[in-house]
């Protein structure tokens, strides 16, 4: 069987638009999403829609998606004091997402346990600790093996970095951080996703680099008009951080 993963989608329905069109030419049977479908994108009503409409599609709660679904002044304080540009995002986004949308948000699981071809599988948007912890590239593999600390899994499958990543535990638990469909933080910023194929208790891993049209995103994006979304339609063409 073959899964497509999906993670940190933005609201950029460009790059979601163009990534599944790659899905289904490879045969895709599901979508695993990992959650932060909306917040600080282009598009966000459309994403949520389109992905709540999805029958084979399992999908989780990122950690944006629950500052979305459960804003408060409290919330936004704390996220202007960090990321000035991802609070104002924010602050828009819950002007205009209706509340059938944000129940939607709210309701999705935090994380998901499953079995694929007898490949045990959890799904996270950061880690198994914490929805908004960094699995990047190159970390210490003793810090991997403390995140995973009480998990059983075979496969554990995670977002949030915008950065594709993998390991192999000494316990032989596989770790893969699928990247980023909306926003990704690579060199050359073309949407990234995973397709995983599962067999007979086994499985393999490719991260997928799709381009789409980055700049109708970018004009978009430019378009929605509060204090810093000209700086995040920057980020889409040409990334720097994702913290901003």
């Amino acid at each position: 069987m073959k899964v497509a993963v999906l993670s940190d989608i933005h609201g950029n329905f460009q790059a979601l638009e163009r990534v599944m069109q790659d899905v289904k030419e490879h045969n895709c049977e599901k979508v695993f999403c990992l959650g932060d479908l909306a917040m600080a994108g282009p598009q966000p009503r459309m994403v949520i829609d389109f992905v709540r409409r999805q029958n084979n599609w399992i999908v989780i709660q990122g950690n944006t998606d629950k500052m979305i679904a459960d804003f408060s002044p409290e919330i936004l304080r704390g996220t202007m004091k960090v990321f000035p540009v991802m609070a104002n995002a924010l602050a828009d986004d819950v002007l205009f997402i209706e509340e059938d949308k944000k129940e939607y948000l709210r309701k999705l699981p935090a994380q998901k346990e499953l079995t694929v071809e007898g490949v045990k599988i959890l799904l996270v948007h950061g880690s198994p600790r914490r929805n908004n912890e960094d699995i990047l590239p190159d970390m210490p593999l003793k810090d991997i093996e403390a995140m995973l600390e009480g998990t059983d899994a075979d496969l554990i499958l995670c977002g949030h970095t915008h950065i594709p990543a993998g390991y192999q535990t000494n316990k032989k638990q596989t770790v893969v951080n699928a990247g980023s469909v909306g926003r990704p933080m690579t060199d050359e910023p073309k949407a990234c996703y995973v397709i995983a194929e599962f067999e007979n208790g086994g499985f393999s891993i490719e991260h997928r680099f799709i381009d789409y049209d980055r700049h109708t995103a970018a004009e978009i994006m430019r378009a929605r008009n509060f204090d810093g979304a000209e700086k995040i339609a920057e980020m889409i063409l040409k990334p720097e951080s994702r913290h901003i």
